[in-house]
């Protein structure tokens, strides 16, 4: 292979006649794959005897880059005989960047200085936008220099990526300084001076900017209008919009996306309704927006809009947000059909679907399916691991979680503190103390990830679950954060369980002085009380509740039928068929009562 890496590098250097020249790059082009790419090299190696051409090597290379085989084509590039022409260094350091690697751009530009390959207008954006990525701040000011020895400080294309280099760094003075010194500015130079004041949080200078600027095209009237509502102004927002002149489809879906974002609902339902086309923009702004509020039966009510009245097809974003709807409403049903939807518009090969699919399926309590679409995936990311984690650890499945983490460490992916919620609840609900430390202790010490109060919280959880209130106080003695309601309320919780009455009355009054108001935690120490017959502690905390004037918030469940999601309370009567309901929750009632279920008169949660 690497001699046949060489004859690439001698042979693509060949002088070719125009036709032969030309089918060879065609022949390249068409090239769908790796193995495409490397059956037709031999062709390309043998043609291209007693030739030179560095535009067939400039493809090949591109090529290469295109299809991943980045490393490949540097063994090509790094073996041709002739590398003054400055467009085959352009298309590998553009090559390098398409692949994210930053730093071999950087490195790629010093060996080109090295070797007095001059630089063109093409070059120096590529390398500004690497040292942007990898936050390469001395390596930028040397490019800068480099444009003003090389006679590209007055090239716009050139002044406008360091304006996004020095914006980007948060640098925005010194982009601003490039702006004022570049001697031809058109819209895109405006726009990108602009965006670097959005970007750092300065938009009365973007606004003056704007105010400013000779020519205004969609892009920037549709910037300043996102940046307004990106700062929380939808009124600005609309009084840009409404000034706004020859406005497209694109402009519609900012103003919509800023009413969503902003929770003004009525607001992009007016938007959405007044639009005379919709792309699937539109759409996602539309079941974005109710998703992003809560109002998550309306993002199946709109998601089956979709596919009745328009002719847009959903992708893979819309089924994300529908499924992370079905996933929170319980909706199974149609999260089936979702499923069914993906498989037949090809989408189940996305690991954004597939996540959300995973998920849909864990809360609506068929962790089986969601672990037969993890089984099915051909690609994992980290959410993927992390949701099959947390999943299984749940709803009980520990000793799963803990094996899907062993294979999750064996195939190179790394955890993060996500990750590690799932492993100390798996461990908390299998009762393994010590192997929950263990890992609690791993996070700093072999993955460098600082435990969060979650982390702190979970092995809270897991000492006083196994009965360890002592240890799980001292724990939160010791942490290096003031314990929240989270963990307080787990202890609360394990006191009651272990009917360790005192530690009980210590969570509450922690609880008392972070949220004084909440009745939760009177009905919860209540109910220590109601198990261990103190009567009297239980009156005086009725008393003590009463007295903080709250009431305790009613639970809202929710139940798919008839093609629809209906929402009711305890002792709702809004519905249609509310004779019929309780009746048949009368007829339950005596079913339970004539196989021995008797209600526990010290459970107080559902009357309090």
């Amino acid at each position: 292979m690497a001699s046949s890496i060489a004859k690439v590098g001698v042979n693509l250097a060949s002088d070719l006649p125009l036709t032969l020249e030309q089918t060879l790059i065609s022949l390249i082009r068409s090239c769908k794959n790796p193995n495409h790419l490397l059956q037709l090299q031999p062709q390309i190696i043998t043609s291209a005897i007693d030739y030179k051409s560095h535009i067939t090597s400039s493809h090949f290379v591109s090529k290469c880059c295109e299809l991943k085989l980045i490393n490949h084509a540097r063994q090509v590039f790094d073996r041709l005989p002739e590398r003054s022409h400055t467009s085959l260094w352009n298309v590998m350091s553009k090559g390098y960047l398409q692949n994210h690697a930053y730093n071999d751009v950087m490195v790629l530009f010093a060996d080109m200085r090295r070797e007095n390959v001059k630089p063109n207008c093409y070059t120096l954006p590529v390398v500004l936008k690497s040292c942007c990525k990898a936050f390469a701040l001395r390596e930028g000011e040397q490019v800068h220099s480099v444009a003003i020895k090389t006679g590209f400080k007055s090239n716009t294309y050139v002044g406008t990526n360091l304006i996004e280099f020095y914006s980007g760094g948060g640098h925005v003075t010194r982009a601003y300084r490039v702006f004022t010194e570049m001697v031809l500015r058109n819209v895109v130079s405006w726009t990108a001076m602009i965006n670097g004041y959005v970007a750092n949080g300065d938009l009365v200078s973007a606004k003056r900017l704007f105010d400013l600027a000779p020519e205004r095209d969609v892009v920037l009237w549709s910037r300043i209008v996102s940046a307004h509502a990106e700062a929380g102004d939808m009124v600005e927002a609309k009084r840009l919009f409404d000034l706004m002149p020859g406005k497209d489809l694109m402009s519609y879906n900012t103003l919509l996306n800023g009413y969503a974002n902003n929770g003004d609902v009525e607001g992009f339902e007016r938007i959405f309704k007044n639009m005379e086309e919709r792309n699937i923009f539109s759409w996602n702004g539309l079941i974005g927006g109710y998703a992003h509020n809560g109002r998550f039966v309306e993002v199946l009510g709109a998601f089956k809009r979709m596919i009745r009245e328009s002719d847009v097809q959903p992708n893979d974003a819309t089924l994300v947000s529908v499924l992370a709807a079905c996933a929170r409403l319980g909706s199974l049903d149609f999260g089936k059909w979702v499923h069914k939807y993906a498989e037949r518009s090809g989408c189940t090969g996305n690991v954004y679907v597939c996540n959300g699919l995973m998920d849909m399926y864990a809360k609506c309590g068929l962790v089986e399916c969601s672990i037969d679409v993890f089984n099915s995936m051909d690609k994992k990311d980290l959410i993927s691991w992390n949701t099959i984690i947390n999943a299984l650890a749940v709803h009980g499945h520990g000793a799963d979680a803990l094996e899907i983490f062993g294979e999750m460490k064996s195939s190179g992916e790394k955890p993060d503190g996500i990750t590690f919620i799932g492993i100390l609840c798996a461990c908390s609900h299998m009762g393994l103390v010590k192997e929950g430390l263990d890992h609690f202790h791993s996070m700093r010490d072999e993955h460098s990830i600082e435990p969060q109060i979650e982390h702190y919280g979970c092995v809270v959880d897991l000492l006083a679950r196994g009965g360890l209130l002592e240890q799980a106080f001292e724990f939160v003695r010791k942490m290096p954060m003031e314990a929240d309601g989270v963990v307080w309320t787990a202890l609360l919780a394990a006191s009651r369980v272990h009917k360790k009455i005192e530690f009980a009355e210590l969570s509450l009054k922690k609880l008392i002085e972070i949220d004084r108001e909440n009745p939760a935690n009177y009905v919860m120490l209540s109910n220590v009380y109601g198990e261990a017959r103190k009567w009297e502690d239980v009156a005086r905390l009725k008393v003590a509740m009463r007295d903080t004037g709250s009431k305790k918030v009613p639970g809202l469940s929710s139940i798919q039928t008839d093609d629809e999601i209906v929402e009711f309370y305890c002792f709702d009567e809004r519905h249609s068929k509310t004779e019929e309901i309780y009746c048949a929750l009368r007829g339950l009632t005596k079913l339970l009562r004539l196989c021995g279920y008797r209600a526990d008169p010290t459970e107080l949660e559902s009357g309090s």
